[in-house]
């Protein structure tokens, strides 16, 4: 898949959201068949992404199967064969094991898998362990929903919409374990829908850590992601300036540039800005 900033939910029961969540902008949609379906209509949710995905499509499509141990999964993986989701999202993950478990259960289909990786306590001690089946991951991510709920804690977030002192730990043992692993950092939802300058500072926030793309719930979101996690005019060029300084002089290891001293690991984000800035052109 292409360098994705924003992949948006959409439950697997409302097919009539299908076409809007692909309009939105979003680099990927998120087909949901677990927490946001009833038990009920799993079977009809099913059914309709797996309908909907043998349609030609413009985006990359990215089912979220229920978890490990769910007697839906079995259904979930049999729907899908045929149907052939770019990438598979799986809940409740609790590291490589997990990926070797969904592996055994999936066979010759073999789509890439985003792990949500921090919703069980045991899953915070294996998320190093990512690194050893980097090569069936297309990113992962972490999630503040499911934990607090397991371990009885009353919520994750402050009341400016930030993280607690705990999931705060999580969130960045998260983002490391990606870049361990060497696929893309993902970051968790952002639930206030209407409150579009939390998002954007949440989402600058985001990016200044690490983080090159964000879950989204709703397609009012996908707008504010797209534009937090793409390189300014203004980024761009002092990228291409600080590359350019040191084509100039490659034998230096650190400039001065604009009144300020440069080295390496600038050269090595300056690269990374003009890289993602081609991808998204």
């Amino acid at each position: 898949m292409k360098a994705l900033r924003s992949l948006l939910f959409v439950p697997g029961d409302r097919p009539e959201r299908f076409a809007k969540a692909v309009a939105s902008g979003a680099d990927a949609v998120i087909l949901d068949l677990e927490d946001a379906v009833a038990p009920a209509r799993k079977a009809e949710a099913r059914a309709a992404v797996a309908t909907w995905l043998a349609a030609e499509r413009t985006v990359p499509a990215i089912v979220r199967v229920n978890p490990l141990g769910s007697p839906h999964l079995a259904e979930d993986i049999a729907a899908l064969r045929i149907a052939a989701p770019d990438a598979l999202m799986l809940p409740k993950a609790d590291g490589a094991t997990s990926i070797a478990a969904l592996d055994a259960l999936l066979g010759a289909f073999d789509p890439p898998i985003i792990p949500i990786a921090t919703e069980t306590p045991a899953a915070i001690f294996e998320l190093g362990s990512y690194r050893a089946c980097a090569d069936r991951l297309a990113g992962l991510t972490w999630g503040a929903e499911d934990l607090p709920a397991a371990i009885g804690a009353t919520a994750a977030r402050t009341e400016d919409g930030g993280y607690t002192a705990p999931y705060e730990t999580i969130r960045a043992l998260a983002l490391f374990a990606a870049h361990a692993a060497g696929v893309p950092a993902i970051d968790t939802i952002f639930p206030a829908i209407k409150n579009e300058a939390g998002l954007s500072a949440h989402v600058a926030r985001a990016r200044r850590d690490g983080f090159t793309a964000m879950l989204a719930l709703h397609p009012a979101q996908v707008p504010v992601i797209n534009a937090g996690f793409t390189p300014s005019t203004a980024e761009i060029a002092h990228a291409r300036a600080i590359v350019d300084a040191f084509s100039a002089n490659p034998d230096t290891g650190a400039l001065l540039l604009d009144g300020r001293m440069i080295d390496r690991p600038h050269l090595v984000q300056a690269q990374r800005i003009l890289a993602l800035a081609e991808i998204l052109r």
